[in-house]
C-alpha cells in the first residue's frame, strides 16, 4: 500500500525534528513514529495512485457503455411507441 521507504523517511524526519534534549532517545522515537505511521496509514484503507488510475479507467469505460445502452434503449422505445 505505502512505500516503506517513505514511511521510514517521515519517521526519521519527525525524530530529527525533536529538540536536542531528546537526542538520547532519537532511535526509539523513530521506531515509535514508524510504527504509529504504519498503523494509522494502514487503517485508512487507502489505495495507490496506480490502483486509483486503473479503477478510474474502468469506470470511464463502464460509463461509456452505459451511455450507449441508454441511447439504444431510447431508440428502441421510440420505435415501439405507436405513432
Amino acid at each position: 500500500m505505502f512505500d516503506p521507504k517513505a514511511i521510514e523517511d517521515i519517521a526519521k524526519r519527525l525524530a530529527d525534528s525533536m529538540p536536542a534534549g531528546f537526542a538520547n532517545i532519537k532511535e526509539e522515537l523513530e521506531k515509535n513514529f514508524h510504527a504509529i505511521l504504519q498503523n494509522v496509514l494502514g487503517a485508512l484503507d487507502l489505495v495507490t495512485r496506480e490502483e486509483f488510475d486503473v479503477q478510474k479507467a474502468v469506470l470511464a469505460k463502464t460509463r461509456s457503455k452505459l451511455d450507449a445502452l441508454e441511447k439504444r434503449m431510447t431508440d428502441v422505445e421510440q420505435q415501439l411507441l405507436p405513432k
